[in-house]
């Protein structure tokens, strides 16, 4: 079965609705909506009024629409959605010939008369007109689903609403603590100042890398105050690295050289610090140990992304499941570590951090390992 989208008018009784131009977060809302849908894996998208002129409308009613069902989703043109809720409105069970309307007046019908809806929606002023008089030939199923999201534009004034609401959603539920209540706030404030500039994704991983690599000498010293500056820089370089996934989930700018630079450039700083931290507490004690120490713990961290870098950079599938090995990764492999380095830094003593890393991170390889066998259901 196929799916449409089609974005109708707020109608006349929608308020100050911002038009179609109105840049939300560095783009248009017709081209948030348009790309929106493509993330969900809808192909076919259809503005109708306010001088949206439904290109190719008639060819799909007359063509591959002429045989078949298909499910329409009728997007009123102030509702702001996340990719993940369009797509369960794509699979959604729905009976056919039934016209499903939640309370800001998006509809999904199944049906085989689709040049039906498509006349219906150019001929009224906008989705509560379109609504009533589908339902005149639809049978009535009012639901919603969760209204987490969307986000419903009343008028101009709730664009900054709009903007948070988007940022917030970049939230993961699997970030560790200090993650989501300290980097993700530093670095969401970053990208919201950086949305509609020229600045790119990957310009902004390039930033964060050299950052991270700067702040690796500074652990070879034994003095707290220059770890200290080491640690913070390490941070920085975390709160920073979490601006370039931002700006291309909010741009809709991924790609898989985007996802394998920011991947690999995170663990070459993770390289860089481990590798300092032993080669610098080596020289202070004068003995070989550290060194064999650091590199279990660079021989791991490079083991751990060898095994999750399939599953890291493999585009993701809004809504769809998770392997259980994924969610083990997301629940573990989160920064809070690096306030470990920092307290540990006050002390002049940051490479004890290699301790856990070389002896953790195997054991996580392992359980992720385990976690992905072949025929896990």
């Amino acid at each position: 079965m196929s799916a449409a989208l089609v974005i109708v008018p707020a109608g006349p009784g929608a308020g100050r609705v911002p038009g179609p131009d109105a840049v939300l977060a560095g783009l248009s809302l017709r081209q948030r909506a348009l790309l929106t849908a493509a993330r969900a894996g809808i192909c076919d998208v259809r503005v109708v009024g306010n001088g949206g002129g439904d290109p190719g409308g008639e060819a799909w009613a007359e063509g591959q629409g002429a045989t078949g069902a298909h499910r329409i989703i009728l997007l009123p043109a102030n509702v702001i959605p996340q990719p993940s809720w369009l797509r369960r409105l794509v699979e959604m069970p729905l009976t056919p010939d039934t016209l499903w309307v939640d309370s800001a007046g998006t509809a999904v019908v199944e049906t085989e008369r689709t040049s039906a809806v498509l006349e219906a929606a150019r001929a009224v002023g906008g989705a509560a007109e379109l609504v009533a008089a589908l339902r005149i030939s639809f049978g009535k199923l009012d639901g919603e689903l969760d209204p987490r999201g969307r986000f419903v534009l009343e008028s101009d004034d709730d664009l900054p609403a709009a903007e948070r609401w988007l940022l917030r959603s970049l939230i993961k539920d699997s970030e560790g603590f200090m993650s989501r209540h300290v980097e993700r706030r530093i670095s969401l404030a970053v990208t919201k100042r950086l949305v509609g500039t020229w600045v790119t994704p990957n310009l902004m991983t390039l930033v964060s890398l050299g950052i991270g690599l700067t702040g690796a000498p500074f652990f070879l010293s034994g003095q707290p105050t220059l770890q200290l500056v080491g640690a913070f820089l390490f941070l920085l370089h975390s709160i920073l690295d979490g601006c370039d996934g931002e700006l291309a989930r909010l741009k809709f700018l991924e790609s898989r050289l985007g996802a394998a630079l920011d991947f690999w450039g995170d663990n070459a700083v993770h390289l860089a610090v481990f590798t300092c931290m032993a080669v610098g507490w080596s020289l202070r004690v004068g003995a070989g140990w550290p060194l064999m120490l650091g590199t279990v713990a660079c021989a791991s961290t490079l083991l751990a992304a060898t095994v999750l870098a399939p599953h890291q950079m493999a585009p993701a599938v809004p809504g769809g499941p998770r392997s259980p090995g994924v969610r083990l990764a997301d629940s573990v492999a989160h920064r809070d570590f690096i306030y470990i380095v920092i307290i540990l830094a006050a002390f002049g003593q940051a490479a004890w951090f290699l301790f856990p890393v070389a002896i953790g991170t195997p054991l996580f390889v392992l359980v992720r390992l385990w976690a992905d066998r072949p025929g896990r259901p």
